[in-house]
Formats: C-alpha cells, structure tokens, sequence
C-alpha cells in the first residue's frame, strides 16, 4: 500500500506534501524530525490529509498533483476529508 499525504502546522498552517509505503514510520519520522529540515522549521506535525493506492506510480502521480495546485484549492481537498483539521496521526500510533 502506497500513501499520498498532506501535513500541516499549527503555527502558520504551512502544509507539506508527500509520499510513503508506511504511513505510520514517514509520520513518526515527521513528528521526530529524524530526516526533516522543512518540517522541523515550519514545526509541520499534523496529518490531515492522506489517500491509498496500490502503486507507488499513482501515489507520486498525485503527489505531484497535488503539490502544483493551489495553496486554496490543497486547503479545500483537506476540508472536504477533514472539515475539522483533525490530526489523522494520533489514530496510526
């Protein structure tokens, strides 16, 4: 299983886009900021957004999507999943 997401901040609502086959260690690496300069700058640790594939071709094809929208129209894909930016990570720990 393959997974696009979307994580977003707090702070300044700063959002990032990515792509994973374990949803539950990329979010872990996120919240630790093992890997992670732009994450740990913007202090982006909430997930609120993510879809499934079977592929990683359709999971970066829609990252890639994603990442040329719009800041509006990323803002509105996470509303309409999560009208309440609730934070999805708590849920994979």
């Amino acid at each position: 299983m393959w997974y696009t997401y979307i994580l977003a901040s707090k702070k300044n609502w700063t959002l990032y886009v990515g792509v994973t086959n374990n949803l539950y260690r990329r979010i872990s690496e996120h919240k630790s900021w093992t890997h992670e300069w732009f994450t740990k700058k913007h202090d982006i640790k909430m997930l609120v957004y993510y879809e499934k594939y079977n592929s990683i071709i359709d999971a970066i094809a829609r990252e890639k999507q994603i990442k040329n929208w719009r800041r509006q129209w990323k803002i509105n894909l996470i509303q309409e999943f999560n009208p309440e930016w609730k934070d999805y990570s708590w849920e994979l720990m």
